[in-house]
């Protein structure tokens, strides 16, 4: 549709979708865009008039004697057209075709009538010839596009499943028979499956797979970059033979089934050598499996690697050069604590120094330092372990995490005795993490002498520079962040889309966020005083400490992550 087309009736839209929507004409008008043509009508006017969807193209559902659904019907539609269209076409324009099985009813839809001729582009490009054109709102549009692409990548999932319906009979003789996942002779369709959902997974950069058996099917979930995702259902009574696979190539007892297992499987998918740490559960429907993924080819980050910004890299440059003391890093789990410690042993790993860690796994291998794992069977906890190492005349001293009194009093010593000694906790911030030493029974004047920084950080999500889009965000969303909507005003801020390089998420890797608190005289003396986390946290604060959400604000506006993503991590 020409802009000549759409101007003629410029005035009556203007009219209708403000009377409609309770806004002054003026607004709408000045709101109107100048060249509809490039930018269509729907998206400028919802966005920067704050203007329903919903009102604008009923509207011009109206005018333009188009129809309007409002949601998509649920039924069986064809999705052969992904094979041919690329999904960032579909989702600038915001068309897609609804093409139904069995069926000459098709129809094409699209969110913005000025896109007219995408639309006939596109039935012409997929070969339909009888359609009738519908608008509908955005959201509804880009879900049944990700609906579609996501169906036709799972086609490979699908095929195996149906494989293994039609030889049900022989999967129980079969599933011991072969423990490699890359043995390309493996004839048993479970086993494929399985080497499917592994491979799969190392290819979406997954960090978890979960397993999880309901009463009527279940579920196979993938943790991406700290969010989980569901990739296929599988039918229910594959259920047991999938996870019996997976037993055999941990090393489990496929036997028992009403007490938890932990088991590790080692493959290799190409280049890449992966370590998977399993964990079954009984269930009220069966055993629940989480798969744990470690790529080991992947190689240590550097310090420079971990998206800190200058005034924070300063800081804990400066920091981990100290001849002694305890340095924690503290946050939930999954936050990325190990990676920013295993980066500093890096970053001070050199061979005039003495550097032994204890670890409960042991994730990556430091070439020049001395790696202990903890285990229990035998009586290797954290404390024994951290006892001997202290005979062992280390320099520096890696503590995987500090759970008990025994192990933090040890610690504690070392550091008081000339050591440099790294740990983790798990608090929400910094100050938490004194109160909760003072908690496991180590005296405040222990912790004001030893303790010489605090760095609290968390994990947002990367914005895929491909998709990204930017808006202007409301004032709602700059006061819940905690800052005032005129440090937004003419700053650029983008949210999440979704594109094939992206995998339709919208974001692409992690970076991390930091808050540190260091332990200078004043809050050494008020550590002394007083266990409330609060009064410690603030006093860091008024002393110039950078909060997570003042880090993450900064990254907001960097074009970084999202507001959404800053929230989510750091609402504890």
């Amino acid at each position: 549709m020409t802009d000549t087309e759409v101007f003629g009736i410029k005035d009556k839209i203007i009219k209708d979708i403000a009377a409609k929507s309770g806004t002054e004409d003026e607004k709408v008008s000045l709101l109107f865009p100048e060249n509809p043509g490039m930018s269509g009508i729907v998206d400028p006017l919802s966005r920067k008039g704050n203007i329903s969807e919903k009102v604008i193209i009923e509207s011009l559902s109206s005018w333009f004697d188009i129809r309007y659904i409002e949601q998509i019907p649920d039924k069986e539609y064809d999705f052969s057209f992904t094979d041919k269209l690329s999904i960032n076409y579909l989702k600038k324009f915001l068309t897609v075709p609804l093409i139904e099985k069995n069926s000459d009813k098709n129809l094409i839809i699209v969110n913005d009538p000025v896109f007219f001729s995408e639309a006939d582009d596109l039935a012409s490009f997929i070969g339909i010839k009888n359609y009738e054109i519908v608008l509908a709102v955005k959201s509804e549009i880009i879900s049944f596009i990700n609906s579609a692409y996501n169906q036709s990548e799972s086609d490979s999932a699908d095929d195996i499943v149906q494989d293994v319906e039609e030889s049900a009979d022989d999967i129980i003789n079969e599933i011991e028979e072969t423990t490699d996942l890359l043995d390309d002779t493996a004839s048993a369709p479970i086993i494929r499956l399985v080497n499917h959902i592994i491979s799969k997974a190392v290819k979406v950069n997954a960090s978890d797979i979960h397993i999880e058996p309901y009463q009527d099917k279940f579920h196979i979930r993938y943790r991406v970059d700290g969010v989980l995702y569901e990739m296929f259902s599988p039918p229910r009574w594959m259920q047991s033979s999938l996870i019996s696979r997976i037993k055999v190539m941990a090393k489990l007892n496929i036997a028992e089934k009403r007490l938890p297992q932990d088991g590790r499987i080692e493959v290799k998918i190409g280049n890449q050598q992966i370590d998977i740490r399993v964990s079954t559960i009984p269930t009220g429907f069966g055993e629940r499996v989480v798969l744990r993924l470690l790529n080991k080819s992947g190689g240590l980050l550097r310090l420079t690697e971990l998206g800190m910004s200058e005034n924070i890299f300063d800081i804990i440059n400066r920091l981990i050069h100290i001849p002694n003391g305890i340095i924690l890093v503290t946050g939930p789990t999954g936050s990325g604590k190990t990676t920013t410690l295993y980066a500093v042993l890096s970053e001070i790993n050199r061979p005039d120094i003495n550097i032994i860690t204890i670890e409960d796994p042991v994730e990556y291998q430091i070439r020049g330092i001395g790696q202990i794992q903890v285990n229990r069977k035998i009586g290797l906890t954290f404390a024994k372990g951290l006892r001997s190492i202290v005979r062992q005349d280390p320099d520096v001293i890696l503590v995987g995490e500090v759970r008990d009194k025994e192990t933090a009093e040890i610690a504690v010593q070392s550091a008081l005795t000339g050591h440099l000694v790294f740990s983790t906790l798990h608090t929400n911030d910094s100050g938490s993490a004194i109160t909760r030493l003072s908690d496991i029974g180590i005296e405040k004047y222990l912790i004001s002498s030893s303790v010489k920084a605090v760095i609290a950080q968390r994990l947002v999500r990367v914005l895929c520079n491909n998709c990204k889009t930017e808006y202007t965000p409301d004032d709602l969303e700059a006061e819940t962040l905690g800052i005032s909507g005129e440090k937004l005003k003419g700053q650029t801020v983008y949210r999440s889309a979704g594109c094939d390089e992206c995998v339709n998420i919208g974001y692409k890797g992690r970076m991390s966020i930091y808050e540190i608190m260091i332990l200078d005289h004043e809050i050494q003396s008020l550590v002394l005083k007083t266990q409330d986390s609060n009064r410690i946290q603030n006093e860091a604060v008024k002393k110039g400490m950078t909060t997570l959400r003042e880090d993450g604000v900064t990254k907001i506006l960097n074009g970084i992550t999202t507001i959404e993503e800053v929230l989510r991590v750091t609402n504890a």
